[in-house]
């Protein structure tokens, strides 16, 4: 008896710490609340997965990802240390704009660094720079915003693009041999380029194929634009990762498009005649059959219609009173005349042909979403490409799209998932799912009814970030303020240049 009297005594204190551990979690009717840095409720979710539209949500998110999209029913279980009311709102990923351009020589670097901010501002989580003349800048800000010591969209670039001797291209790697092209790619490997550009001024129809078949061996993606010499099929079986610019693709839309590419590459027609043929023998069937070959292969397409859009109807809009222009430095202002100036000396027939070969570009748009390529949204916004503005030009590029026959949803992908999947990073980026980086964009409409709700942005979480509206504008705000000072500096030094009398 004293035996059994001692062992229960001993087991009574763990006894009743069970009970009342037990009677704890009655008396709560729950687990303890999961910490969370941010939760957002009663969101509605476009997922641009699977098309649909999810009512009341909540999005969980921890540092830079998400931990959870629920119905709000669960939000109970989190305990936030901020929250935001999204009643009302439309839960998008960040976009991504897969064509821009850093450049305009030494002098601009700061105006190209205030761009940064703009894409913020409108929602913008990841660029992909397709070369220019400020490579060393853009690698630094590509390293600074991916360790968090400067604000900015994540930025993917493919460093300087490959050109042949003597090409109008600034900053670009020329090449006239084998050798010269695997040098090339040393030098891009060792930067980290995170893919290969590609584009066809001087450079030789056999050097391009042997640079995207080099790079390529090397496991680079690889984007260009393809000489007119060589047949779509051909640089596409050839491995080519993407075609920047819708018009290289509505060339394969041609009947006859290999035998005017030979006749262009033997001299018995010139590349001007070249195209009035391609275009003379487009066949609906013919670019549907070779479009899903594109698909099959996994050539994607970006087609960068708002910047042809601008240029094509100058005599309409001038652009010259643009409100947005406050945000774009006088040195990034300058390098748009080369485009103006040369449009201004087209007479009536010019500008109609220019307008009649927008409309054919963008026509194929819905010919490539119905043969299943890849389509990105890209802008070619930056130095050289007038009135095509970075940040609000992706929006401007999805409204191109939707006028050219795709739907909100399919718009919306080709600005979220599908550069996600292009670069290989839709494991991490481009929807809105537990896992993910925390990128997401609250939006004030419904961009499956009218994708110009995408420009209707109450907050930007970035990397788990939150920039509320009040952010966003001092953002903007603080462009201005920059590209003000950059004027005035501007005014001084020309004054200061005047001969004094």
């Amino acid at each position: 008896m004293p035996r059994t009297i001692r062992l229960l005594s001993l087991t009574l204190p763990a006894l009743t710490l069970l009970a009342c551990a037990a009677g704890g979690a009655h008396a709560s009717g729950r687990a303890a609340a999961e910490p969370i840095d941010l939760l957002i409720r009663h969101a509605n979710v476009v997922d641009v997965i699977d098309g649909k539209l999810r009512a009341d949500r909540l999005i969980a998110v921890r540092g830079d990802r998400i931990v959870a999209v629920e119905p709000d029913a669960r939000a109970a279980r989190f305990q936030a240390q901020r929250s935001i009311d999204a009643t009302g709102k439309y839960a998008i990923p960040g976009l991504w704009d897969m064509h821009v351009h850093f450049g305009g020589g030494d002098k601009l670097i700061e105006e190209n660094k205030n761009l940064l901010p703009l894409y913020l501002a409108h929602g913008i989580a990841a660029v992909r720079d397709a070369a220019g003349d400020l490579s060393p800048s853009v690698f630094e800000w590509r390293d600074a915003v991916a360790a968090g010591r400067l604000d900015g969209p994540t930025i993917f670039t493919s460093g300087p693009k490959l050109e042949g001797y003597k090409s109008i291209w600034p900053g670009d790697i020329e090449v006239g041999s084998h050798e010269e092209i695997s040098k090339a790619l040393d030098q891009l490997q060792g930067w980290k380029a995170d893919f290969v550009k590609i584009t066809d001024n001087t450079l030789s129809p056999e050097l391009f194929l042997d640079a995207l078949k080099q790079a390529r061996a090397r496991g680079f993606k690889v984007s260009a634009h393809v000489p007119f010499v060589l047949p779509i099929d051909e640089v596409s079986a050839a491995g080519l990762s993407s075609i920047e610019h819708i018009e290289y693709a509505y060339k394969a839309g041609s009947s006859q498009e290999a035998q005017i590419s030979a006749m262009v590459r033997r001299g018995e027609i010139d590349s001007r005649e070249g195209w009035n043929r391609i275009q003379a023998t487009f066949d609906r069937k013919t670019a549907l059959a070779a479009y899903r070959r594109l698909a099959q292969r996994g050539t994607a397409v970006t087609p960068t219609l708002n910047g042809s859009f601008v240029t094509t109807y100058l005599d309409r809009d001038d652009h010259k009173q643009d409100p947005y222009l406050q945000y774009i430095g006088p040195g990034l202002q300058a390098t748009y005349a080369w485009r103006v100036e040369r449009a201004a000396k087209d007479d009536a027939a010019a500008i109609a042909r220019r307008h009649e070969r927008y409309q054919r570009n963008a026509a194929i748009l819905p010919l490539l979403q119905q043969a299943g390529v890849n389509i990105l949204a890209g802008t070619d916004a930056g130095f050289l490409n007038s009135f095509n503005y970075p940040g609000v030009g992706l929006h401007d590029e999805m409204q191109r799209f939707v006028e050219s026959g795709l739907s909100p949803l399919q718009t919306l992908r080709a600005a979220t998932i599908n550069g996600a999947r292009f670069l290989g990073q839709d494991k991490e980026h481009g929807s809105l799912a537990a896992g993910k980086a925390a990128d997401i964009v609250l939006l004030d409409a419904d961009p499956l009814r009218d994708i110009a709700a995408t420009r209707k942005i109450d907050t930007f979480v970035l990397r788990g970030k939150v920039y509320d509206r009040a952010a966003l504008d001092a953002l903007l705000a603080g462009v201005k303020q920059e590209v003000a000072e950059q004027r005035a500096a501007q005014a001084a030094a020309e004054q200061a240049a005047v001969p004094q009398r």
